[in-house]
């Protein structure tokens, strides 16, 4: 929902939209909202974010308003805050409210002349599909002469640092890229049917605007950046996805940034509506000296768990030996493969519980712990797999890779797993019992990934703000 305040914003923070509730537009007086004193302009240059106090003031004056019009729905469960430029907008002096129903992510090249829309900057891997990146660019033709526009959706991997190119290393490849030609239009690369979204931007944007459409792959990894550590600088390892507009006579002309424009988004899975069977896993050990054997067995309550929800771990321990069982383990580990430059594996425990629990000789135990991995105990660990995290946003640890029956696994970059390991610390007994301690353990897989939102609206996308 989009709340355009201040008809006389500046040309940076045009962000117009389309059709309304039922098609119809509403202009409402500000002296309606209470807009915070100091707060005569509350557009972001650029983003089409408005400031928090602005926004308030709109979720708290918006819905009594819209009922007292008599408007069809006026339960308003998000609000957001931009900046409109038509002079249409204006009657005299008069400042108006507009309310749209779309959220738009907006990116100009540093030279003003190029554009691009976005409705949303997340888009879901469903395993055997993925939500087709579309947007609108916005082009000044005068500015373009003979020169065309091209927009390409680029999947690269990262694998190194920036100052490595100064020396001829390569530190970026690109695994995927699409290309589309928007300006002069190309009949077979425009797209065959517009979104509701492009033919909102479109018919406000006017006739210099122009739709792409990108069908992305399905064999293609998430987005994924590998945590820094803390003297590194530069951009981050991983994988990223980057929609890019720029103008140019042909595609091997020399990109120049003053006219281009770069918008990083992300590819995303969520946690698949039907779990299989929770993991289960045993292990018997016999010891030297002892006729009977010590069994452990681990298990957790289900497969799938949500990041923030603690892992619950049941032990059960039969301790037939005439050992000591000191001490249980329980970590969690995160398991990365690097399958695309160096084939490397690295796993780094992001979880660890040391719990002091005795377990006599020739006696039995059960019990249930909780663990939590939580990236907010990891910040320092370099080389720790997170989710891909927009500019300026916090991210998680990242979700485990759930792959296709017959993917090829080389072409992911980056493949992310996590198990929970289950240690018992045993010794003899005695004075000298521990100098003579074994370890005996079990591993079990678990899967960490977002739940799919209930209302099926995602993160960074125009149903939200």
């Amino acid at each position: 929902m989009h709340v355009l305040l201040n008809g006389h914003g500046t040309q940076e923070h045009d962000i117009l939209l389309g059709s309304l509730v039922n098609g119809v537009g509403l202009a409402l007086n500000l002296q309606d909202i209470k807009i915070p004193k100091g707060r005569t302009s509350c557009a972001r240059s650029g983003t089409g974010l408005g400031d928090a106090p602005c926004l308030q003031a709109c979720r708290e004056a918006l819905p009594s308003i819209l009922q007292r019009e008599e408007w069809p729905s006026p339960s308003l469960p998000a609000l957001g805050v931009g900046c409109a430029t038509s002079s249409s907008l204006i009657q005299g002096s008069q400042h108006v409210c507009l309310c749209f129903l779309c959220r738009v992510f907006k990116k100009t090249s540093p030279n003003s002349k190029l554009s691009i829309y976005l409705g949303k900057r997340d888009f879901v891997d469903h395993v055997d599909s993925v939500d087709s990146v579309d947007g609108v660019c916005l082009i000044d033709p005068e500015y373009l002469k003979d020169r065309k526009v091209y927009v390409t959706l680029t999947c690269a991997f990262r694998y190194g640092r920036d100052d490595l190119d100064v020396i001829g290393l390569t530190f970026r490849k690109d695994i995927y890229v699409l290309t589309t030609q928007i300006f002069p239009p190309v009949p077979d690369q425009a797209p065959k049917t517009l979104t509701p979204l492009q033919e909102k931007l479109m018919k406000k944007l006017g006739e210099n605007a122009y739709p792409f459409t990108f069908e992305v792959a399905t064999n293609l990894p998430c987005s994924v950046t590998l945590q820094p550590g803390p003297d590194d600088v530069g951009k981050a390892c991983g994988v990223d996805f980057e929609v890019k507009g720029f103008c140019a006579e042909n595609l091997e002309e020399k990109i120049h940034k003053r006219n281009s424009v770069r918008l990083i988004i992300r590819k995303i899975q969520f946690a698949p509506p039907i779990m299989g069977p929770a993991p289960k896993s045993e292990t018997t050990r016999q010891f030297m000296m002892s006729d009977k054997p010590l069994h452990l067995e681990a298990s957790l309550d289900k497969e799938i768990y949500y990041h923030g929800d603690p892992i619950n771990v049941t032990v059960n321990i039969n301790n037939t030996t005439n050992k000591i069982v000191k001490k249980i383990k329980i970590s969690v580990d995160q398991i990365t493969d690097v399958v695309l430059y160096s084939l490397d594996k690295y796993t780094k425990t992001v979880c660890a519980e040391e719990i002091n629990e005795n377990v006599g000789a020739n006696s039995t135990f059960s019990k249930t712990y909780s663990v939590t991995p939580m990236l907010s105990a990891n910040r320092e660990k370099r080389g720790l797999a997170l989710d891909g995290k927009l500019k300026h946003e916090d991210t998680n640890l990242a979700s485990s890779t759930i792959l296709r029956p017959g993917m090829d696994k080389e072409v992911l970059g980056i493949l992310v797993s996590y198990k929970v390991k289950v240690n018992l610390v045993v010794s003899r007994g005695g004075i000298l019992g521990d100098l003579t301690s074994s370890d005996v353990g079990v591993e079990l897989p678990v899967i960490l990934m977002h739940p799919k939102p209930a209302d099926g609206k995602y993160p960074h996308s125009e149903e939200n703000w």
